[in-house]
């Protein structure tokens, strides 16, 4: 089977991966592009990244090898329903020298596969924003979750960045001094850890230096958050609690308590070694003590199994993710 090429690509908002592997688990190219979500970044300028990652991929491999592909994608139903999106992204699949069909499938599922090969689990992604799904048959069936940053997305980075903020206004309205965290998100709002003699002068500055930026943008004091409990800083350690909370929260609405399949941690908050992912293994691990875990990991490689998995000659879907998906426990 090795001569048999499948393509993944794993599109976000800030990059677009592709990879080119065989049947055999060769890797025989990689690519990379800016962000490729056509919700944020429109159809034509997603299609161009798109386009971009997948010549970087195929170079050097004959585009006639290439039996199938898997598009990994935030938003897929919205790119499915809009005749305009689909064209420009079939474009740049033919542009690319590809002539076989391709499917797309949300993110979320893509991240499930980097993980397990097993067709029925659940996924949770906590980033900027935080999702948890039920998969089914290696389909999204229930969603958790995902509502954005006004409605939702409990215990995501914008989350943690949003309550550092509130924790530091409650404490300089109550006349308390900032803690180490609270100077921490003072420096990088206000650029300084200085309070005026008035408290409600820098409440004020505060308030206003959030509320003239996109309320999105909360989520890069998350890391902030992270570094500081890592530490032990008592209010972010509180939060990252706080967030783990509501995050394994979000999974219990669409997993029973006696579920034994597997739980795929993804996102930048949840993978790698972070007091969050800590928090939701320990937290997970009470609720669900016989599930294993799993951290996403590689997500082009996981679209092209995902495409690959479709092929008549593919016999073996576990052994074959076996070959072309790295994974980590």
């Amino acid at each position: 089977m090795s001569g048999t090429v499948v393509v993944g690509l794993d599109v976000g908002g800030t990059s677009t991966r592709a990879t080119a592997l065989t049947l055999d688990g060769e890797r025989l190219g990689t690519g990379r592009a800016g962000g490729g979500n056509p919700t944020s970044h429109g159809a034509e300028r997603a299609a161009a990244e798109l386009l971009t990652a997948l010549r970087e991929a195929l170079a050097g491999v004959d585009p006639a090898r290439v039996r199938a592909g898997t598009i990994g994608l935030a938003g897929a139903a919205r790119l499915l329903a809009d005749p305009a999106g689909r064209d420009a992204f079939d474009r740049a699949w033919h542009d690319a020298g590809l002539r076989c069909p391709y499917a797309v499938h949300g993110d979320a599922l893509v991240a499930y596969a980097s993980g397990t090969a097993s067709p029925d689990g659940t996924v949770l992604i906590a980033g900027t924003g935080a999702i948890a799904a039920a998969v089914r048959d290696l389909r999204l069936d229930r969603v958790a979750d995902g509502h954005g940053w006004l409605l939702g997305d409990a215990g995501s980075g914008f989350w943690l960045g949003r309550e550092a903020v509130r924790r530091l206004l409650a404490d300089l309205d109550a006349g308390h001094p900032p803690t180490t965290l609270g100077r921490q998100v003072l420096d990088d709002l206000l650029g300084t850890t200085e309070v005026a003699a008035r408290p409600r002068e820098t409440v004020d500055a505060l308030v206003q230096a959030v509320t003239r930026r996109p309320p999105v943008e909360l989520a890069r004091l998350a890391p902030l958050v992270v570094a500081a409990a890592a530490v032990g800083e008592p209010v972010a350690t509180g939060l990252i609690a706080e967030a783990a909370g509501h995050l394994a929260e979000s999974v219990s609405r669409i997993r029973p308590p006696a579920t034994t399949t597997p739980l795929v941690l993804g996102g930048g908050l949840l993978t790698g070694d972070t007091p969050l992912a800590a928090a939701v293994r320990a937290e997970a691990g009470r609720r669900w003590p016989e599930a294993p875990l799993r951290s996403a990991g590689d997500g082009a490689a996981a679209a092209a199994w995902l495409a690959a998995r479709e092929l008549p000659e593919v016999r073996d879907p576990a052994a074959l993710h076996a070959l072309l998906v790295p994974t980590t426990p």
